[in-house]
């Protein structure tokens, strides 16, 4: 399993209308080849920075599959034009869980 995280930055008086839109594109990555899910976080200390949280069957679910369907456009639709720089997106797996 591989976890994407995807740090998002966008206008914070613009909150509430971004995160509707994410809640609008959810069903989208639901239906997506090897999604498992998906979480929007806000980061406290930093007003108007989020962090997507989704887990992956694996890179190439995320990359290949995912990033080259029309529900990937859709969400960048919606998502997009609330981004006030570009989404710095990484991938982990977890190595170990202690508790």
């Amino acid at each position: 399993m591989i976890t994407e995280i995807a740090m998002l930055t966008i206008d914070p008086a613009r909150a509430a209308d971004f995160e509707t839109a994410v809640a609008i594109a959810a069903p989208l990555f639901r239906a997506a080849h090897g999604c498992h899910g998906i979480a929007l976080e806000r980061v406290i200390e930093r007003p108007g920075q989020y962090r997507l949280v989704v887990r992956w069957e694996s890179v190439e679910a995320h990359m290949r599959d995912f990033r080259n369907s029309a529900a990937f456009g859709e969400w960048r639709a919606l998502a997009g034009p609330f981004f006030v720089g570009t989404p710095d997106v990484t991938h982990s797996e977890s190595v170990a869980a202690y508790f």
